[in-house]
């Protein structure tokens, strides 16, 4: 059996937390524990120095950062800093859409925008969207859209560490 790829896994904290849980509890990667929710109110009230070096080390031995993608993911300070930084590092970058996933309270979310499109890279200026993908799981149900992220997610992981090593 392979070695799971550890990732870092970049997502909305207070709207996706659940969404996000599923995803990594599939267990086909290895990922990130969150901090809890003490933690990381320590962390945000120490100030931003913080909060950067608690994300430097959390990314730490990651070869791959998955943008778990909410409704309103894209365009949040840290979770453009968490790209940034990942993209920086030569990790692999790959976003997979869960508004479609249920929450705690069983509702589902509307479709946000891709948060690659508001980061720009190299001298050209081009979008990094233009080179990261960024997959919205298809299906009608929860059910199914977990069943396609289970099946596909240590692929667009894979697909994402190339994509990085040849850019």
């Amino acid at each position: 059996m392979a070695t799971k790829r550890q990732v870092f896994y970049s997502f909305h904290y207070k709207p996706d937390c659940w969404r996000a849980s599923q995803v990594r509890n599939i267990g086909a990667i290895e990922g990130n524990k969150p901090a809890p929710d003490n933690d990381w109110e320590t962390i945000t009230r120490s100030g931003d120095d913080a909060i950067k070096e608690w994300i430097k080390d959390q990314m730490k031995y990651r070869s791959c950062t998955v943008v778990l993608v909410g409704e309103n993911t894209a365009d949040r300070k840290w979770i453009n800093y968490e790209i940034v930084e990942s993209w920086n590092a030569g990790m692999g970058v790959v976003g997979i859409c869960v508004h479609g996933l249920k929450n705690q309270d069983g509702y589902t979310a509307n479709q946000g925008k891709n948060p690659f499109d508001f980061i720009s890279y190299g001298d050209s200026g081009k979008k990094l969207s233009s080179i990261v993908k960024c997959y919205n799981p298809p299906g009608n149900n929860s059910k199914e859209k977990y069943d396609w992220i289970s099946q596909h997610i240590s692929i667009a992981v894979e697909e994402a560490v190339e994509i990085r090593n040849n850019n």
